[in-house]
């Protein structure tokens, strides 16, 4: 029996949170992302990453209709996979982070209503059937501080206590981590009272664990009272390839240009795949490097972090010291992904900018991952014993 947890994926995107949990010990046997295009950049970038294919396939189109896989054959077959899963192995985990613009300010602001809204009520309820030893659920932070939104939210909590999970939450910003980039994110997880009992582990609570059982803190580098109490820099005039050294009193590390150098950007396949402006370049040049305050034609500043990696919906993310928009290179390494992360050739470049404003940062991601293992190690598998 394999003492490796293993992963059901839902709404994978390109898989930049399930590259934390295998880089953290996790085997990703399931893997779930309904848009055809993302699934295919998510098998090429495993491909050039080495990495094992799922036992369990790839599932997408009406395969990864998460609505279908709480009722039907779909989800029949999914009750069957997640049985002869547990055959073999200790832990099974479900993790996904349901699309999200029906709870974002910026977005359609259509909570539970909207059509990626009802995506959380059916990610839940597919939880709810299936019973995994543990659960993650990502979304933006507007589900978690928006009165209307939250009220839904706390709904989905009641929903997963009563089919006995133990939860605990936090509202988390990515640069925590080290990811260069201002990204607040809520992360709900929870655990079965059973399979809580079994390895071991004594809770004071039936409802949520306490911070000193599932040590949200362990993982944070940067805390954020801190971290935003550096005297960042703010504006400058820009000039194209102009020169600017890094000032000694911030952390370097949390910085695009750090993050374009730890990456050789430059070097990078996908260096040159950034969009061409048919018109705007002046528009371009008269923006301030570091001056992030409107919506759109945001330029950032090469020794402060980005703004969160958002690429649609009209927002242009400038380049600090060029006349044009960042790369897919330079987008990847705001992600924090490692320098050998590849998206495939043929992918068009808006969904390239899609998929990768749409993942959870890679070193976020590890954080989350390591946080969830060592809250399993707390525990002992000798109960397990008997079954292998």
């Amino acid at each position: 029996m394999s003492d490796r947890p293993c992963i059901f994926s839902f709404f994978a995107g390109s898989g930049f949170l399930d590259l934390g949990f295998e880089n953290s010990g996790f085997k990703i046997v399931y893997v779930n992302e309904i848009l055809s295009q993302f699934m295919a950049a998510y098998r090429y970038s495993r491909e050039v990453l080495n990495l094992s294919l799922p036992e369990y396939g790839y599932h997408h189109g009406e395969a990864a209709d998460v609505t279908k896989l709480t009722q039907g054959v779909e989800a029949q077959r999914l009750l069957e996979l997640v049985k002869d899963c547990r055959k073999f192995n200790y832990i099974v985990g479900f993790i996904g982070g349901p699309p999200c613009p029906d709870f974002s300010i910026g977005g359609k602001n259509r909570g539970n209503l909207g059509d990626n809204g009802k995506l959380s009520a059916s990610y839940v309820e597919l939880i709810c059937r299936n019973l995994p030893d543990f659960f993650l659920f990502e979304n933006v932070k507007g589900l978690w501080r928006t009165k209307k939104h939250r009220l839904f939210f706390e709904w989905l909590q009641q929903k997963l206590h009563q089919a006995g999970y133990i939860l605990t939450e936090r509202l988390i910003n990515t640069i925590e981590y080290g990811v260069p980039q201002n990204r607040e994110r809520v992360i709900l997880i929870g655990f079965q009272k059973n399979f809580i009992k079994n390895i071991g582990i004594k809770v004071s609570s039936e409802k949520l664990l306490s911070l000193n059982i599932f040590n949200w803190q362990k993982y944070i580098i940067y805390p954020q009272q801190k971290v935003f109490a550096y005297p960042w820099c703010k504006q400058e005039p820009f000039k194209e390839d102009s020169l600017l050294p890094c000032p000694d009193n911030i952390p370097q590390e949390l910085t695009v240009e750090y993050w374009f150098r730890k990456n050789n950007v430059l070097k990078h396949p996908h260096a040159q795949h950034y969009f061409q402006p048919r018109a705007g370049i002046i528009r371009f040049a008269s923006v301030d490097e570091g001056d992030d305050s409107k919506k759109s034609f945001k330029r950032l500043h090469r020794w402060r972090y980005s703004p969160t990696a958002c690429y649609g919906n009209n927002e242009v993310h400038l380049h600090p010291y060029k006349i044009r928009r960042i790369s897919v290179a330079e987008a990847l390494a705001i992600q924090s992904l490692p320098a050998n992360f590849m998206l495939p050739e043929n992918m068009s470049l808006t969904n390239m900018f899609k998929t990768i404003g749409n993942g959870v940062p890679y070193l976020a991601s590890q954080a989350l991952a390591q946080t969830i293992i060592d809250f399993l190690n707390l525990g002992t598998h000798e109960k397990f014993a008997d079954k292998t």
